[in-house]
């Protein structure tokens, strides 16, 4: 048998990361490298902090990468929602591309083999003040192969015009108080307006092709429910956070009050933060995004939980071709996956000559092929491409992190 490495010997030696700037966002990508000179790769959560990838570094150093799920239950404590299970999640992805590399397989193998050949994907598309222009810049992207789309729609269409919206002073500046807490409202002229925002769309694109809509804004329930039960009209795919994730109770009053399918879940951590959503069936979509959710495996287990309570699964993307490979094989994995959400299809050349090993570009005919190479199926990063990309206000890629080897915690968290 010709195998890959020696897998039983394989030991993890170093971990490095490298920040990037417009490859769509701020990124941050990991290398783990290993005694016998294979190296896998993963991502922290767009917007997130390296340090989130380097304080796990002395937990796995000496460690053998093939046993994922052993190093996700010692690593996973330290991750949390959001942002800030990027490092956890980039470092399990690192793993799973450095298990099937080990191994000789592609890492949907390691997730229990694949449901499909071809992952569907769409774009999330920037807003244009216009619905008209809007519909011709989603025509476009159907004309490029795309056959599912995504635009905005709320309180950003609503900006400076008069009697339609009520806002106690400053909550429309701000980002950091929840939803149920602003006091915003959606009077019915905001309403009329952002139908026939989406009436243009529609009128340009037909309704052959689906539409999801996101960036609602911080407005509170009961100003969703009026907006969602007035755009039910326009058969959308589905209303993404509307609420906050944590209010499972509003999600499914809000479930239960339009027609529209219901989405969420992209700052949710692991298969536990899902459970009172599934429960109450409160959602119709779970939208997870793997840099969050809690990498390959994580969220191939919150798809079949997904599908047992009969819930659909689409997955949030919007970083680099590391991890949107990852978001790939998990895709690939679960048998309830719709579609992967991409950001970069305006830079797609570019962006996909990040790595190496896979087409350029990555997505063709609105689709990415599931690769049979071994990890993730890349065979490595561009370096050009990464000091084109790298962030000049971050240290090198790459660089030596030895300050980070030395374990200096006591993290068993029991007696």
């Amino acid at each position: 048998m010709n195998t890959a490495s020696r897998p039983s010997e394989l030991k993890i030696t170093d971990l490095r990361v490298a920040s990037l700037k417009g490859a769509p966002f701020r990124s941050i990508l990991i290398r783990i490298d290993t005694n016998q000179g294979i190296s896998g790769y993963g991502e922290v959560r767009d917007g997130g902090s390296r340090d989130y990838a380097l304080t796990l570094k002395s937990r796995i150093l000496g460690e053998n990468p093939c046993n994922v799920d052993r190093l996700f239950r010692r690593i996973k404590q330290f991750g949390h929602h959001a942002r800030q299970a990027g490092g956890v999640c980039g470092v399990e992805m690192a793993l799973m591309d450095l298990a099937g590399k080990a191994y000789g397989v592609p890492a949907y193998m390691l997730a229990g083999g694949k449901f499909r050949d071809r992952i569907l994907c769409y774009c999330d598309t920037t807003s244009e003040p216009d619905g008209a222009d809007m519909g011709r810049r989603l025509r476009e992207r159907m004309d490029d192969g795309f056959g599912f789309l995504k635009m905005d729609i709320g309180l950003g269409n609503l900006k400076g015009r008069p009697d339609c919206v009520i806002s106690p002073p400053g909550m429309q500046q701000t980002n950091s108080i929840m939803h149920p807490f602003t006091g915003i409202q959606v009077t019915e002229k905001g309403i009329g307006v952002l139908c026939e925002y989406v009436a243009a769309v529609r009128d340009v694109i037909g309704y052959e092709i689906p539409l999801a809509v996101d960036h609602f804004g911080h407005m509170g329930l009961e100003s969703c429910i009026r907006v969602g039960k007035a755009l039910d009209q326009f058969s959308l795919a589905w209303y993404e956070d509307m609420i906050p994730w944590q209010f499972a109770d509003q999600y499914e009053r809000l479930s239960h009050a339009v027609d529209t399918p219901i989405c969420t879940g992209e700052d949710v951590y692991l298969k536990e933060g899902f459970a009172d959503l599934f429960a109450r069936r409160a959602i119709a979509v779970v939208h997870p995004d793997l840099a969050s959710s809690g990498g390959i495996l994580e969220t191939k287990r919150i798809g079949d939980a997904a599908q047992e309570a009969g819930i659909a699964m689409a997955l949030h993307m919007a970083m680099s071709p590391v991890a949107a490979m990852a978001s790939v094989h998990a895709a690939a994995a679960t048998e309830n996956f719709m579609v992967l959400e991409n950001h970069s299809v305006d830079d797609l050349q570019r962006w996909s000559s990040l790595v190496e090993g896979l087409p350029v570009p990555l997505i063709e005919n609105g689709h990415i092929a599931v690769p049979e190479t071994p990890g993730l199926g890349f065979s490595g990063l561009n370096d050009d491409m990464v000091r084109e990309f790298a962030d000049p206000d971050a240290p090198e890629p790459f660089g030596p992190t030895d300050e980070w080897n030395q374990l200096a915690a006591h993290d068993r968290l029991w007696s």
